[in-house]
């Protein structure tokens, strides 16, 4: 099986002062990185944000609200529309505030996605090689 997740998806943006508008999410998952989810979000060929998530979190995120800090999920409805509201708070800005943005995403690709990920990995069953890890870290001290 494939230890790499794709999907790309057309959501709805809402920046600070604007209506909904229509980007690109880029979702990846990698069995290397159990835990994560890396959602890029793009408009005609730019980057606009880059955000790795908790699997978890965004499954958790389709049932209720997740989150905390810089990034909050809930589910939300919009007339017939069932949507994953994604909150992203991001850099601060000189006067204090920092920027602020909403991403609208349909529920059940979110969860089509997520379901394909717990293929690879399932539930309970994620694994970091921390021994490794320690022995790599430990190993560039000298």
């Amino acid at each position: 099986m494939n230890a790499l997740v794709h999907k790309t998806l057309v959501v709805q943006l809402r920046a600070e002062g604007t209506e909904r508008c229509s980007v690109l999410a880029h979702l990846s998952y990698d069995a290397d990185d159990p835990f994560a989810v890396t959602a890029v979000f793009g408009h005609d060929g730019h980057v606009l944000a880059s955000w790795r998530l908790d699997r978890e979190m965004l499954s958790e995120g389709l049932r209720g609200p997740a989150g905390v800090g810089d990034v909050r999920l809930r589910p939300a409805a919009d007339g017939v529309w069932q949507e994953l509201r994604m909150e992203f708070l991001g850099d601060h800005r000189p006067d204090g505030t920092r920027h602020h943005a909403v991403v609208f995403a349909w529920a059940p690709a979110i969860g089509a996605f997520l379901r394909d990920t717990y293929q690879v990995v399932p539930a309970g069953q994620e694994s970091v090689p921390v021994d490794a890890l320690l022995e790599e870290i430990l190993s560039g001290a000298e």
